[in-house]
């Protein structure tokens, strides 16, 4: 007999080239794998569901497999969000906490939060995260939980973001198909730091990179707060869609070929490696330079990082990246990348996998799933945030009730 949802979280992960469900159970406060499925995505188009009907097959397919090896039954799911229509902006607001210096309750910081978030958003847009980046206290700035202290007017920085409510809309439709509830949703590159950055990376510095099969996430930590969000739109489906031009050869023997010869660094390649192609249907075999691969997929990968430092001076953060650049994402594997990041950046480049879950399969320890095991570590950790602010706000009315009996 199948297990009840009730201690079970599940996360559902849209991507262009797979779809995803990972279910974990709480056990004695930790996260604990039960079971996952990954299956090929359908009625994708440049990161955002193009067709309902395969998009949903897709999705219960992977959770009926997560099901299956999970022998548990799930009702619920949070989904990562990612595409092109992601857009992140910085905003300021703040409220006057009277004549008279007082404490500074949880309400009070909702309500500088609230003031911060009345931004004028276009109504296609939806709000997916409200990141506090700093609370200034009667001018005093860099302040991260100012609940407790003592002042006059609370202000805070918020980094806000958005994505197209449409295209959110198209994932929650899928998963109600699939007879999913969506309870919340999260940003694919918040979710992939969740298990890759570190706590130091996030206070000095730092950018993760999350490439994915049509686009590139990224996300801007510094002095452990958010400072930037974004969308780069070239992905691992760019690299084998050149490949696929330039030798000639179909889609899937491209990828082929650009996971087992691909570099996007030539003059690391021998001038006398060959490789050889099956080509195009109806065509003959043929020998190719390995350096004709690597000579395809270098100006790609160039333009990936030309961009990436494009936007990140246009965020002001290019200069705050203390410890360096981390790539994750399936398309983080092809070899040279780190090498033509540090050249482009100038800053040190390492490859993020996500930490493991207790029982965990070694296949899930992939960049490719660091998205996925991160939104069910913030979904995890934010629950918890949850719970105990909830406990404090009830402590508080039975004390306010005590006092006035």
């Amino acid at each position: 007999m199948s297990q009840k949802s009730d201690n079970l979280i599940a996360v559902l992960d849209t991507g262009s080239s797979k779809t995803r469900v990972l279910i974990a159970e709480l056990h004695d406060g930790a996260l604990r794998y039960r079971g996952h499925g990954i299956v090929d995505a359908a009625g994708m188009r440049k990161g955002v569901i193009a067709e309902l009907k395969p998009a949903a097959e897709a999705v219960n397919k992977a959770a009926t497999l997560a099901e299956k090896r999970a022998d548990a039954t799930i009702e619920k799911c949070v989904i990562a969000v990612g595409g092109p229509h992601i857009r992140g902006v910085n905003s300021r607001g703040g409220i006057s906490l009277g004549n008279r210096l007082r404490e500074i309750s949880r309400e009070d910081v909702r309500a500088a939060v609230d003031r911060a978030r009345s931004v004028s958003l276009p109504q296609d847009r939806e709000v997916i995260h409200l990141l506090p980046q700093q609370f200034i206290l009667d001018d005093q700035p860099n302040i991260h939980d100012p609940v407790g202290m003592v002042g006059g007017r609370l202000e805070v920085n918020l980094h806000i973001a958005t994505c197209s409510a449409g295209a959110q809309q198209s994932i929650v439709t899928c998963a109600n198909r699939a007879g999913l509830e969506v309870t919340e949703s999260v940003f694919e590159a918040v979710a992939a730091a969740e298990s890759t950055i570190s706590a130091d990376e996030r206070e000095l510095g730092v950018c993760l990179l999350d490439i994915g099969a049509a686009t590139s996430e990224l996300i801007v930590f510094f002095e452990g707060s958010v400072a930037h969000t974004s969308v780069i739109p070239i992905g691992g489906d760019h690299f084998t869609n050149d490949l696929a031009a330039g030798l000639h050869v179909t889609p899937p023997e491209a990828e082929w070929i650009k996971c087992h010869y691909g570099h996007a660094v030539v003059t690391a390649v021998s001038q006398s490696a060959e490789i050889e192609l099956t080509g195009m249907p109806g065509y003959a075999p043929r020998t190719v330079r390995q350096r004709l691969v690597c000579e395809i997929l270098e100006p790609r990968a160039r333009e990936l990082f030309h961009m990436l430092r494009d936007n990140l001076r246009q965020g002001g953060v290019l200069e705050a990246l203390g410890a360096g650049c981390v790539l994750t994402g399936g398309g983080a594997r092809l070899p040279g990348l780190l090498d033509t990041a540090e050249s482009l950046l100038r800053v040190p480049a390492r490859i993020g996998s996500p930490v493991p879950l207790s029982k965990m399969p070694e296949e899930l320890a992939q960049p490719e799933c660091s998205a996925l095991i991160g939104a069910l570590l913030y979904t995890h950790r934010t629950s918890i945030i949850r719970a105990a602010e909830d406990n404090s706000l009830r402590a508080k009315l039975r004390a306010i009730f005590a006092g006035s009996l």
